[in-house]
């Protein structure tokens, strides 16, 4: 038997997820299943509205969806990471596509994990779990040439902004 929840059991304690994602049907859908998993879920249809309710919501996580339009998930990473109010929210980067460039770019711009469209709930709960029960621990795990670093997107290091 699994370690991860199933869909219909709630989680054990409410917990605050930013969903940034333009589309409305993956927005709603993924909604709804987090929902029903107990979490209280806020949303943003684009990049600059995810930044502004970085701040305003104070997530526990976010999801990120990396192809926005104008302003795309990275770029909005880019600037949660650098807000000394946001940079310490893990953020889950949501692509459809499974690029090791993409999962490098993650990285890159300070994403704790990444994950593939369509969504896979129990592989998302999963990571969603894993990146707060992180934070929780205060996620640094070693320093490298006076940086604090972390764990991100599989074990790979990269660092933290503080």
């Amino acid at each position: 038997m699994s370690d991860i929840p199933s869909d219909d059991k709630p989680a054990s304690r409410a917990r605050k997820v930013l969903l940034v994602e333009d589309s409305f049907a993956n927005r709603d859908m993924l909604t709804r299943r987090l929902q029903r998993r107990g979490f209280i879920v806020c949303s943003a249809a684009d990049g600059l509205t995810g930044v502004a309710m970085s701040v305003s919501e104070k997530p526990d996580v976010i999801l990120m969806d990396v192809a926005l339009g104008e302003m795309d998930g990275w770029q909005a990473t880019r600037l949660i990471k650098a807000d000394v109010r946001t940079s310490n929210i893990p953020v889950i980067a949501l692509t459809a596509h499974a690029l090791a460039s993409d999962r490098e770019k993650s990285v890159e711009v300070g994403c704790a994990d990444f994950d593939t469209k369509p969504v896979d709930l129990a592989r998302l709960l999963g990571k969603i779990e894993g990146c707060l029960a992180r934070a929780a621990a205060g996620q640094t795990q070693v320093h490298h040439h006076g940086v604090a670093r972390q764990e991100c997107v599989e074990g790979v290091l990269c660092d933290v902004h503080h």
